[in-house]
């Protein structure tokens, strides 16, 4: 027997989750985004010859290569921090300021290394 949601999308897209909610998404999409970065370089080295330098150019793009960046990092500090509320329960409590912790760490993280993808990929 399975469960009766009625939730509609419209529903679903006015839930007002907060933090919790966002590195939820951000954690979903930062594993996806890692998945198809790591289907397209498999891909790629099986495939060769012109489908296989396409899909070479669209992982060395710099523009992907941002978004990869903010993949794996959202993915592995969220993780991490996902991993030290579960080994000490007492902190559960403070999740959202741990959500907060995680914020700090990352934006400065992910600002700095896009500047420096960015300035290398326009020729500064």
């Amino acid at each position: 027997m399975g469960l009766n949601r009625d939730v509609s999308l419209l529903t679903g897209l006015r839930y007002k989750g907060q933090g919790p909610m966002l590195t939820f998404v951000l954690h979903r999409i930062g594993g996806l985004g890692m998945g198809i970065f790591v289907t397209t370089h498999i891909l790629a080295s099986f495939l060769g010859g012109e489908a296989g330098a396409f899909l070479n150019a669209i992982y060395e793009n710099w523009a992907f290569q941002i978004f990869i960046f903010f993949c794996a990092l959202f993915h592995a500090i969220n993780g991490l921090r996902i991993t030290i509320l579960d080994l000490f329960p007492k902190l559960i409590e403070h999740h959202r300021e741990a959500i907060w912790i995680e914020w700090a760490v990352f934006l400065p993280t992910f600002g700095i290394a896009a500047l420096v993808i960015t300035m290398t990929a326009l020729g500064g």
